[in-house]
């Protein structure tokens, strides 16, 4: 059962490879995220287990990561026939490159479900670089100038992290070697969990700053963030709503599996310093490049490296409130980043543009469109009902109650920041006159799947703001692993 989240994407990029793209095949990526999810029910169920020769293991916490690669996964392929048509019918797009695009994203979904999967820490980290090549090709994919210096962009920054983050493997797997573990115990991480107490100090310390660092690139977190704007906002929408949605949280997972080991090693507070810097550096990026910001995309990147130090900041605090609220923001986040980005690809084919100035009025010209945006917007700043209201309230009474009051006062100051930011472009875009010339109305293709993904997306998100439902076991086991503390024991709005 472990390979199965692995197997059925793949599976499907095969038959993307042999059939193409067209009005059949075009659902293979809904019925592959679909069984994705569907597999990942009974991994949560079953509690621990591992497949593929002891390469896969499953827990509570990689079976929860599963679940959110599945929920975004499937709301970006019931997005993805409406969105290639529409750009076949403006002819930035062909047979061939719709081929590519199927091809890639299950690949690019495979991989995430390989990374969370992964037993090691080594596996982790090449299926985490499997992820920046597959999707440098669905960021470049239009072929203009723009994605391909996005393209470029993204690997040479991606591949400065990962390669840090292998140096840090590197002297992992030195320290184990020299605690007496085996050569395969050395980068296994329940191992490495159980006899951190034996590893050294000094070189377990290098190691952790360089797979925050490296890791961290990926998961657009400070300072290697400059890849995420441009590329996000050259992928196709579904693809950038998989990046931001959830890519950038496999990325941060395997910095929650590091933070495990660090903690028995060298004690809570060399993560959690190391952590609140990040976060805080990265938080103050967000505000500082939100205002003013004239583009909705990259608006909507920007924010995502918002989310990540807010992630990032929940993680350092540690306790079991705090973890369990970063859950269920990775999970909130997801699904309110998939709605705006897919929102945002159907804005942007039917206005022509991504700039801010060229869409203004929109709630007059497609009312159906600018409601489900703004409400999408509400969800990403933490507004009730939604649950990133609850998950950012949870952190916030976990940092108090730990006496990291001084970093998460700060926290709060940039995050209003961001809020008067994204208010002011949300603002431009949906009210107000249309801008000269634009006409009344937009004539924009409408696809059925694209607006089941939206609705879905934006009503899941509210409903986790108000209860976890059967989700809260899964939860709960998720913190005990990923913490050393108690487990969740109260999560604001979200019960």
């Amino acid at each position: 059962m472990v390979i199965v989240p692995v197997a059925l994407p793949l599976a499907a990029a095969c038959l993307y490879a042999l059939f193409g793209w067209n009005r059949v095949t075009e659902w293979l990526g809904v019925l592959s995220a679909g069984g994705l999810l569907a597999a990942a029910v009974p991994l949560a169920r079953a509690g621990e287990g591992s497949g593929l020769w002891g390469l896969l293991r499953v827990d509570a916490l990689s079976a929860y990561m599963l679940i959110v690669i599945g929920v975004v996964a499937l709301l970006a392929m019931l997005a993805s026939p409406g969105y290639l048509r529409a750009e076949a019918a403006a002819g930035r797009t062909g047979p061939r490159a719709a081929r590519s695009y199927g091809i890639f994203t299950q690949c690019f979904v495979a991989a995430m479900a390989t990374a969370v999967l992964a037993a090691s820490l080594g596996m982790l980290w090449v299926a985490v670089e499997a992820t920046t090549i597959l999707t440098a090709f669905l960021v470049g994919q239009r072929r203009t100038r723009k994605a391909t210096e996005a393209a470029w962009k993204y690997v040479v920054i991606c591949s400065v992290g990962i390669a840090l983050a292998l140096l840090g493997l590197v002297m992992v797997h030195y320290a184990a070697l020299h605690a007496g573990l085996s050569s395969r115990e050395g980068l296994d991480w329940v191992s490495l969990a159980e006899h951190a107490g034996r590893l050294d100090p000094g070189v377990t310390r290098i190691a952790v700053v360089l797979l925050v660092l490296g890791f961290g690139a990926k998961a657009g977190l400070a300072p290697l963030y400059a890849w995420l704007p441009d590329a996000h906002s050259q992928a196709p929408a579904p693809v950038s709503a998989l990046m931001s949605g959830v890519l950038l949280s496999v990325a941060f997972y395997a910095i929650l599996r590091v933070k495990v080991v660090s903690d028995v090693a060298l004690g809570a507070g060399f993560c959690r310093m190391l952590l609140i810097v990040v976060a805080l550096a990265s938080l103050a990026v967000a505000a500082a490049l939100l205002i003013g910001q004239r583009d909705f995309k990259r608006m909507l990147a920007y924010s995502s490296i918002e989310h990540m130090g807010l992630i990032a900041l929940g993680a350092a605090i540690g306790n079991g409130l705090a973890l369990g609220a970063v859950l269920l923001h990775i999970l909130g986040h997801g699904l309110g980043k998939s709605v705006l980005f897919i929102g945002s690809g159907r804005i942007q084919q039917a206005a022509g543009s991504s700039s801010i100035d060229a869409v203004r009025g929109l709630g007059g010209r497609a009312p159906g469109l600018a409601t489900v945006f703004g409400l999408g917007l509400l969800a990403l700043l933490g507004l009730p009902p939604f649950s990133l209201f609850a998950s950012e309230l949870g952190i916030v009474r976990a940092g108090f109650a730990a006496g990291l009051g001084w970093a998460v006062a700060p926290a709060l100051v940039l995050m209003l920041v961001i809020v008067a930011g994204v208010g002011r472009a949300a603002g431009r875009m949906l009210l107000g006159a249309a801008p000269p010339g634009s006409g009344d109305e937009y004539s924009e293709r409408r696809s059925r799947g694209a607006g089941v993904a939206l609705v879905v997306g934006l009503v899941a998100c509210a409903v986790l703001g108000v209860t976890l439902g059967p989700l809260r076991p899964l939860l709960e086991s998720a913190v005990t692993i990923a913490t050393a503390g108690p487990p969740l024991s109260a999560m604001g709005g979200a019960r």
